[in-house]
């Protein structure tokens, strides 16, 4: 007895040992995290690794070409890690609406007449519980292949992101893919009636869908025969579409390729689910998770969160869930604190564009990050084009100062115009003064776009919609990435130099706010103070400071293509308080190139730098 008491003794030891450890290292994981800069990488997983350069509109696979997970080599990975980059999001992965034969695999036919493009929306998702076939080489080991991905993605000290869509789905949503005792999305629906609240989807009842009238000379796959292509649709009755049409016939700018998933909430409004209780915003994931535990939810919440379940279960680290403010808060709430208890690291991000609802969605619904979209980017985009005062940025920063950790800044993603098209800046190099801006502002992460580092212009438009955004409705290569793969040796060999520049800066500033200390500390605008007291000091100019115990910066740019500005630049008298500093001279060593250096004066309670800075030039000055 006393020798099995021992062991017992030994084994709860090492439990108890085992847990600790657990959980000081989980510990040690988050102060990391949040003691450097967070960067994403965003990359549409079809177009990476094409080589074909064709870009026939509406192209096939064997015309136009497609990329693969496979092309994404332990090389790709490391460069892309060489970038600056913590993250990459895999944009298009989970199995979408495509129009190729793949019914000797068991999947079906999708119809033209409700696909957007020949390669179908990333956005259109016809099975959770498994990935596009155009991705993999063996369309049999689709998944696995997918995850040797993940792994080869962890191995090159990359966290992986992909998309979850909780508001719609492909109006032909079919999962031959389904964990067992899993359902498809609407198998149980009562499709009798408008609305239920556990039906997946809201319903027309008695009325048939009707293909919508397309215009300005739209034809599906460019006007070619195929078998589907007919005008009609079976869904009857018809299904509310994605972004909340209710007529049996959705217009043609309508989300017509998607239908709007039920959370619970009548079509007069009401929220038939459990609420969060006053405060609880305060409350952290545990308690939330533990809130709805003995909570009746939607079916609609249940099979969301197991699908991110299961993704998680793959080795996901995170995902990017698209127009997340069209889903109710408490949804987000349940959700995200199921996929905190299995993975307190995850990385959850949002796309959300009402300003008033940010601090809900971070705080009851549990998101870490969400797109600082129609506060930053759009100004920023204003200052880039030539339009917008550096004026309007500094009141942005004061307004989101409490949440300003949560809103991710980007300057490019796959909904956005390419900043070199003739429709945005026309110039790549407009970027500079915008991404330093957009990177050391906030302690918030960055986001990058795969070919942005080279100044893809987007110009290609190979079938559905618009030049000025590389297309994801379509197969088609991206010249920029095509020039720096360079058969996928990704070594830049086709590269011009102008590309390699380019490339260059972004893999300076990101390789920076990854390491900086400062870029987790304390900011303040000192914009304002030099409108106010500083000779030709403009509203083409931003500068603010950011600083930490360790590491202090002076960060100046200068979004003017054309002129160079001289002027003695100052700091506030509270900024020369905080920062301790004493009467004297103190060295400025840019942080971007390394080549620029200055002095900072203090005498009397002042303290200037004299700044000469070039059209489209930036610095990033510490201080020594």
């Amino acid at each position: 007895m006393k020798k099995i008491n021992s062991v017992l003794s030994v084994l709860i030891l090492l439990i108890v040992v085992g847990c600790s450890s657990e959980k000081v290292s989980e510990k040690n994981m988050k102060v990391e995290e949040l003691n450097k800069k967070i960067v994403v990488y965003q990359v549409f997983t079809r177009l990476f690794g094409n080589t074909n350069s064709t870009n026939k509109p509406w192209g096939t696979i064997e015309e136009n070409g497609v990329g693969k997970f496979n092309d994404f080599t332990d090389k790709a990975l490391s460069e892309i890690k060489d970038l600056g980059v913590t993250h990459i999001w895999y944009t298009g992965v989970p199995h979408h609406d495509v129009i190729r034969d793949y019914t000797k695999f068991g999947i079906s036919n999708d119809d033209p007449d409700v696909v957007k493009g020949r390669a179908g929306s990333p956005y259109a998702v016809k099975d959770y519980y498994n990935v596009n076939p155009d991705l993999a080489v063996n369309i049999e080991n689709r998944l696995q292949e997918f995850e040797n991905l993940i792994g080869r993605s962890h191995k090159n000290s990359l966290k992986v992101l992909i998309d979850i869509v909780p508001n719609h789905v492909a109006r032909n949503y079919q999962s031959i893919s389904n964990p067992e005792g899993t359902k498809d999305f609407g198998a149980d629906d009562n499709k009798l009636v408008e609305y239920d609240v556990n039906n997946n989807f809201y319903y027309v009842p008695k009325k048939e869908f009707q293909v919508p009238d397309f215009l300005n000379g739209y034809v599906p796959l460019g006007g070619e025969n195929h078998p589907l292509s007919d005008r009609e649709f079976d869904e009857n009755p018809a299904k509310w579409t994605g972004n909340g049409s209710r007529s049996p016939k959705p217009s043609f700018y309508d989300w017509y390729e998607t239908v709007k998933v039920n959370y619970g909430i009548s079509p007069e409004g009401k929220k038939d689910f459990d609420e969060l209780p006053a405060g609880f915003e305060n409350e952290d994931y545990k308690k939330h998770f533990a809130f709805w535990q003995d909570k009746t939810v939607p079916n609609s919440w249940i099979k969301f969160r197991d699908i991110a379940l299961y993704w998680i279960s793959k080795g996901v680290d995170g995902f990017r869930y698209d127009m997340a403010e069209m889903v109710p808060v408490e949804f987000w709430s349940y959700m995200n604190s199921a996929i905190k208890m299995k993975n307190p690291d995850a990385f959850l991000l949002a796309e959300v564009y009402n300003p008033k609802m940010y601090r809900a969605y971070i705080k009851k619904g549990k998101m870490d990050y969400l797109y600082d979209k129609v506060q930053l980017y759009d100004t920023i985009k204003n200052v880039m084009q030539g339009r917008g005062l550096t004026d309007h940025i500094p009141p942005i920063q004061e307004d989101l100062k409490d949440i300003e950790h949560h809103m991710l800044h980007f300057l490019e993603n796959h909904d956005e115009q390419r900043i070199a098209s003739p429709e945005f800046a026309g110039n790549a190099n407009k970027a500079k003064p915008a991404m330093v801006v957009s990177a050391t502002i906030s302690t918030a992460p960055t986001m990058i776009y795969f070919g942005q580092e080279f100044g893809e212009d987007g110009s290609e438009n190979p079938g559905f919609g618009t030049s000025s955004r590389t297309s994801i409705f379509d197969y088609v290569g991206v010249p920029a990435i095509q020039r720096w793969a360079n058969n996928n040796q990704f070594d830049g060999g086709k590269s011009t130099k102008e590309e390699l520049a380019l490339r260059d800066f972004y893999k300076r500033l990101l390789n920076f706010t990854i390491t900086s200390d400062a870029l987790m500390g304390a900011y303040q605008d000192i914009h304002q103070f030099n409108r106010e007291n500083t000779e030709w000091y403009n509203e083409k100019v931003l500068s603010f400071v950011r600083w930490s115990d360790t590491e202090k910066l002076i960060v100046i740019s200068n979004f003017n293509s054309e002129n160079i500005y001289g002027f003695e630049l100052g700091l506030p008298q509270d900024v020369i308080e905080k920062w301790n500093l004493k009467d004297g001279e103190y060295p400025l060593k840019d942080q971007l190139y390394k080549k620029h250096s200055a002095k900072l004066f203090v005498k009397n309670n002042q303290a200037t730098v004299r700044i000469d800075i070039k059209p489209l030039e930036s610095f990033i000055l510490q201080l020594q």
